[in-house]
């Protein structure tokens, strides 16, 4: 089919990118840039101009395809709140570009939407409206636009990683760089769920294949990876110490990432495996801190 792509220029995006032509695919990538377009002709794909702050713009590009998945998003937490509303502004630009047709919409959320309450293993069978997580705004608009008639499903990410780029932790290893510790709260149990990109990217294909309305899968290969465990490897590879914070600290040492580094991120995909078929075959979270900083 041919796929509309957000963010396909983007660290998975364009693992995305190159999975879907692997797969016999046509790529309708959106950019920005010439930069970004050079970069989607040469990957094989086709370029479409257009920016999340162009409803219309999303409106037209997925009315030019056949099928849609969205992972643009902007990943300044420093203004979270208004980026999780502009990604609901967003789905419902891509969702009103699809009405009337039965094409599969493929949009991204966190696994934190998945928790029933702080702390627990989040699973697929739960969305959690009321969680304080300004990341609910996507799959609020994914149900709108499905509820409007969109085949609509959702993508939910935990840390994305290769040896170049690991989510959130790659916040912690700057902090760490910065304040010359690699620090945790606590005891540091809490734990991160991960996966490598190439195996996110495969399941995003595998989800819009399948075209399942209604459907939240967990691109998740790793259960949970305690943040004491991150923070040693971090202090290895930066050779510095590691230490334990106390909860009223975190904010200071953290800045804004201290709202994710007291939680339990764990999720489950064990659904996800099962509905699909996904056997994630990437590296660890772990392995793949050691080869960025050995690399």
């Amino acid at each position: 089919m041919r796929v509309f792509v957000t963010g396909a220029t983007g660290f998975i995006g364009s693992a995305i990118v190159a999975e879907l032509i692997g797969a016999g695919h046509r790529v309708l990538g959106m950019t920005r840039s010439d930069a970004g377009a050079r970069a989607l002709e040469a990957a094989g794909a086709e370029a479409y101009r257009g920016d999340l702050e162009d409803p219309d713009s999303l409106r037209r590009g997925a009315a030019l395809a056949e099928g849609v998945i969205h992972c643009a998003f902007d990943h300044d937490f420093s203004n979270f709140v208004a980026n999780c509303e502009k990604d609901r502004r967003a789905i419902e630009a891509l969702g009103a570009g699809l009405a009337g047709t039965d094409h599969p919409l493929v949009v991204t959320s966190g696994v934190g939407m998945g928790q029933a309450a702080p702390d627990r293993l989040a699973t697929e069978d739960v969305f959690n409206a009321d969680a304080p997580n300004p990341r609910r705004a996507s799959e609020l608009a994914a149900a709108a636009v499905a509820a409007a008639g969109a085949n609509v499903s959702v993508m939910r990410l935990p840390q994305v990683h290769d040896t170049r780029r690991h989510g959130l932790v790659s916040i912690l290893i700057e902090v760490a760089r910065e304040k010359g510790v690699s620090a945790y709260v606590g005891e540091g149990g809490n734990r991160y769920s991960a996966a490598h990109v190439s195996d996110v990217a495969r399941l995003y294909r595998l989800a819009l294949e399948r075209r399942a309305p209604g459907a939240r899968y967990h691109a998740v290969a790793e259960e949970g990876v305690a943040l004491r465990d991150i923070a040693e490897a971090i202090g290895r590879g930066l050779q510095v110490p590691v230490v334990s914070l106390p909860a009223d600290a975190a904010a200071d040492h953290f800045g804004w990432m201290a709202m994710f580094t007291g939680h339990d991120l764990s999720a489950s995909s064990a659904w996800t495996r099962q509905e699909l078929g996904w056997q994630p075959t990437g590296p660890g979270l772990l392995a793949d801190l050691a080869g960025h900083f050995n690399g």
